[in-house]
């Protein structure tokens, strides 16, 4: 830590920067009895000062504004170059020096929020006021440029000077800053500290409604991010269609390949600069929402540190920013390939390839998950749509064919059981005991009903013989066993299903190749217990598998149950053990009873 025997003024805390790459830290301490404010350099500002060089602070255009040096018992004097010459009511910026000069003898008055009614005339009753307007960063409830204009219209007409105050927000440490920068205002003066409550002034309503502007009217970052060839820019493109068909909003794309032709011509591929193009495509999208715009971005964004940085820039914008992952697993996304980008990252031709030699971290604060194994576009797109007009953003409606008849969509019978169907490949190892312990675990509970089948193999065969003697082992009943007979899985049964859980990710995909619109029933039971931390612990049965369908985690081959057929009666005990985990998991969840 540095010590600065200075005490900045509050623009310079607002607006600094260190012109040797970083940002400095926030404040650390300061007390009553004005204790110095300390501020962590960077090391090769550290360096420079230990040389007996100045280190400059500078605002985020690069104007110095201070200057660091080191005396040699070891403290730092900060000198003050100038301030910031740009930016709007740059006029009402004054220090505390200007205002004590100009304003002496007037009653001080800080606010960070729009005055009400009954402020208002708290105001008026406390004589020639001067309004401390705290305008720094994370401080008031809405932008410095609408404080400032709904200050100024409050005031019209009453003897009151506004002043911009920069007081950045401090966390714990803000009652104390901020009693600390008034007082260096005021001076002498008295302080008027306006008490809560009263109602909106009438002639504010328009500039509150330009600061908070309902959701289908705010500007708007649509970011997919998923791994390459998951079909995000694809749904990307498809979804800016369906709002440029629908008019009424400016919308520009940022699709990864097109900005890296245009706005990042000569980056790398290395991690930085996958970063830098990212940080680049978030810049240039916040900029489109502040003004009120749709911003549609469909790079990988693998990592989740980026994705938070593009997420502030879009909020201090004041937009919002929807993030949706395209979840279609890896294996999927290598088996499309067209390009043979996969093929040439496994050959070891591609360096830091996401999902082969970099890694993809999943968003957990995703607004919506979509996996596009085995879907058409527009059933795929209608995930995002419903999740846009849910949370209030868009209302896009639903695809549906011209000639289409209106469709009535019942809620499931609450008193219906959930019907689960497990699924492997043969129907003879690893699904037989998923539905033979399901049922052991279950007993006669009325609220589920399991069934079983195969994507492969011959119908009416026995459980193979290894996996037989597991499951005796595990206490299943032998007459269950014995009475067990395999079948095909055929669309009949598939339909029948309300929840399917397959042992392998292969499986799942086969299904979903015969038909793609049992999407959102059909899981690996791995996936599946994965997917319940993200659902709302009291929901049950067929609520909670409707739930789990909008909210599912991405598949990998971490889920996956290996298959123990002719590899003996261990691998059968390993298999029968990684399934025994999860149904304990799942059951437990979809009944809502400890297993």
């Amino acid at each position: 830590m540095a010590d600065l025997q200075h005490c900045p003024t509050p623009r310079e805390l607002d607006d600094l920067e260190l012109l040797t790459g970083g940002a400095f830290s926030p404040i650390e301490g300061y007390d009553e009895f004005g204790s110095p404010i300390t501020l962590t350099l960077p090391p090769a500002a550290d360096a420079d000062l230990d040389a007996g060089r100045s280190v400059e602070l500078v605002d985020p255009e690069g104007l110095p504004l201070a200057r660091v040096t080191r005396a040699a018992d070891h403290s730092l004097t900060v000198t003050a170059l100038t301030h910031a010459q740009y930016g709007p009511f740059r006029r009402l910026y004054l220090n505390p020096a200007q205002v004590r000069d100009r304003y002496a003898g007037r009653t001080f008055v800080p606010v960070a929020d729009v005055l009400t009614d009954r402020q208002l005339a708290q105001v008026q009753e406390a004589g020639p006021v001067v309004v401390l307007a705290l305008v720094g960063t994370g401080t008031p409830a809405m932008s410095a440029v609408g404080l400032l204009r709904a200050t100024l219209r409050a005031v019209e007409g009453l003897d009151a000077a506004v002043v911009a105050v920069p007081l950045a927000s401090h966390g714990r440490s803000d009652p104390q800053l901020r009693t600390l920068v008034v007082e260096n205002y005021a001076d002498e003066d008295p302080v008027l500290d306006l008490a809560p409550g009263g109602l909106p002034l009438p002639q504010l309503a328009d500039i509150v409604a330009e600061e908070h502007p309902d959701r289908g009217e705010q500007g708007l970052v649509l970011f997919f991010t998923g791994l390459s060839g998951s079909g995000k820019s694809t749904l990307a493109r498809a979804l800016m269609d369906r709002i440029l068909e629908r008019g009424g909003r400016s919308i520009t794309s940022l699709d990864g390949d097109v900005v890296r032709r245009n706005l990042s011509a000569g980056l790398t591929f290395s991690k930085a600069d996958r970063e830098t193009n990212i940080r680049r495509i978030g810049w240039v999208a916040a900029e489109i929402a502040r003004h009120r715009g749709i911003a549609v971005c469909s790079p990988i964004a693998p990592f989740d540190e980026t994705r938070q940085q593009v997420r502030k820039y879009v909020e201090d914008a004041g937009g919002a920013f929807f993030l949706v992952h395209v979840a279609t697993p890896l294996e999927e996304c290598e088996r499309r390939d067209r390009k043979g980008l996969y093929a040439k990252a496994r050959a070891g031709e591609i360096p830091e390839f996401t999902g082969i030699s970099s890694p993809y971290e999943e968003p957990l604060d995703a607004d919506v998950r979509v996996d596009t194994t085995g879907r058409t576009i527009e059933d795929a797109l209608d995930d995002v749509i419903e999740a846009l007009h849910r949370a209030g953003y868009l209302d896009l409606g639903l695809a549906l064919p011209d000639d289409a008849a209106p469709v009535e969509v019942l809620a499931p019978n609450p008193h219906r059981p959930v019907n689960v169907l497990f699924v492997c490949t043969a129907n003879i190892c690893r699904s037989p005991y998923m539905l033979l312990k399901a049922q052991a675990l279950v007993g006669d509970d009325p609220t589920v009903r399991f069934t079983s089948a195969g994507t492969h193999g011959f119908d009416s065969a026995h459980v193979d013989r290894t996996m037989a003697t597991a499951m005796r082992m595990r206490g299943i009943v032998p007459g269950n066993i014995e009475a067990f007979r395999s079948r095909r899985v055929t669309s009949d049964i598939l339909a029948e299903a309300d929840l399917v859980l397959t042992a392998e990710s292969s499986h799942r995909e086969f299904l979903l190749e015969e038909q793609p619109g049992a999407f959102r029933k059909v899981f690996t039971l791995g996936q599946f217990a994965e997917s319940l931390g993200r659902i709302d612990a009291d929901l049950t049965g067929h609520d909670l598998v409707a739930a789990i369908g909008h909210s599912r985690a991405m598949t990998t081959s971490s889920h996956d149950i290996s298959d123990p057929y002719r590899r003996g009666l261990e691998a059968a005990s390993d298999c029968a053990d990684q399934i025994d985990g999860l149904l304990q998991i799942a059951l437990s969840r979809l009944t809502g009873k400890a297993l």
